[in-house]
């Protein structure tokens, strides 16, 4: 290997020139790995003169190149191709869940896939699955809020018409909460607004229109209607707004029906409240189902017999009001209620569920 590793770059003429074409050829054959770093072309030409006859000899010692390139070296090694043993399917594994650390809850169980997702499983679905019932009562507490607002519509009717709006308004405002609390609803700000309003123009209609029961009617089917066209002006899902609409319209009914104490006698109203008051106090003791309906029934009928002048016709006004009253509140100890729940429709129910029944015992027995 000489000391000139340009091929002779430099040398006397008369040398290069001994060498020929062919000689320069066999320099450059025996410096292959060097090829890349010969003279440039421009210089090379005249070196070589017109003895070269091979033009293409660059692009020979180009594909001749044994060296590595610079993409080679960047390339990712290749894996090699597994077996189809390998690459067949397997079943998941189990993987241990780390136990929960001291005083951390468990995480709550899902119920098997859907096809709306894999639902949570609610109170209520566990209860029925494991055989308990899903109903939980109000209890105590609602029972005596129930009683004091009883109280006040009786004492109300005693007194006067007007009297008596001040406590009903309060009762068809808390049945309009309620009922939406009671759907799982919340907050549902839009239909608990139209509703109480619809049982606020009920109220004020009957007052113009000397309490006649009429009004109540005709205001439950305007606010029908506007309930529609409220559902129908809504983005959500066809089930959902199906959903939101029989909840508004029930709302609607129940706010407006406890109207049906404006438009009753005084004597009734008094009788059927006091009953109802009676029943549910009874019903919140702790009896066994059957039992403590048997003695709400009882007691209902015979305040509403002291409260009616110890005559028959306050007693059957105060049954068939309790009646009513337990099916209310059968209604909010549906399917695991929350305590709001207990507190709004288990209070108000049971005496909204009653005005119908005390307008129109009321008319039969007057």
């Amino acid at each position: 290997m000489t000391n000139q590793p340009y091929g002779g770059y430099g040398a006397p003429h008369g040398a290069h020139g001994a060498h020929g074409a062919h000689g320069a050829h066999g320099a450059h054959g025996a410096q292959e790995p060097y090829a890349p770093y010969q003279q440039p072309q421009s210089q090379a030409w005249p070196a070589q003169g017109q003895g070269y006859d091979d033009p293409y000899a660059d692009q020979q010692h180009t594909q001749q190149w044994q060296g590595q390139t610079w993409e080679t070296q960047m390339q990712p090694p290749v894996a090699p191709v597994a077996a189809a043993e390998e690459t067949s399917y397997l079943p998941p594994q189990g993987i241990a869940e780390p136990a929960p650390a001291a005083g951390v809850e468990p995480e709550p169980e899902y119920g098997p896939a859907t096809l709306g997702g894999n639902a949570r499983v609610t109170d209520a679905q566990r209860a029925r699955a494991e055989g308990r019932s899903p109903i939980i009562e109000p209890g105590l507490q609602p029972a005596v809020l129930t009683a004091v607002l009883g109280l006040l519509l009786a004492g109300g009717a005693a007194l006067g018409t007007y009297a008596l709006l001040v406590p009903l308004v309060v009762l068809q405002g808390v049945t309009a909460a309620g009922w939406f609390r009671l759907n799982g609803m919340w907050p549902a700000r839009q239909g608990i607004a139209l509703g109480f309003l619809g049982a606020l123009v009920a109220d004020a209609a009957m007052l113009v229109a000397d309490r006649s029961p009429g009004v109540i009617l005709g205001t439950l089917g305007v606010w029908v209607l506007l309930s529609l066209m409220m559902q129908l002006r809504s983005h959500a899902d066809p089930d959902e707004r199906m959903y939101g609409l029989m909840a508004t319209v029930v709302a609607a009914a129940l706010a407006i029906a406890a109207g049906g104490y404006l438009a009753a006698d005084a004597d009734a109203v008094a009788v059927g409240a006091v009953a109802v008051a009676a029943a549910m106090v009874a019903r919140a003791l702790p009896l066994p189902t059957a039992v403590s309906v048997v003695v709400a029934l009882a007691v209902a009928g015979g305040a509403g017999f002291a409260v009616g002048g110890m005559e028959t016709d306050g007693a059957l006004i105060g049954a068939g009001a309790a009646v009513c009253a337990l099916i209310g509140h059968r209604v909010a100890s549906y399917d695991y209620p929350s305590r709001f729940v207990h507190f709004t429709a288990g209070v108000a129910l049971p005496l909204a569920a009653a005005a119908p029944a005390v307008y129109i015992l009321g008319r039969i027995f007057a």
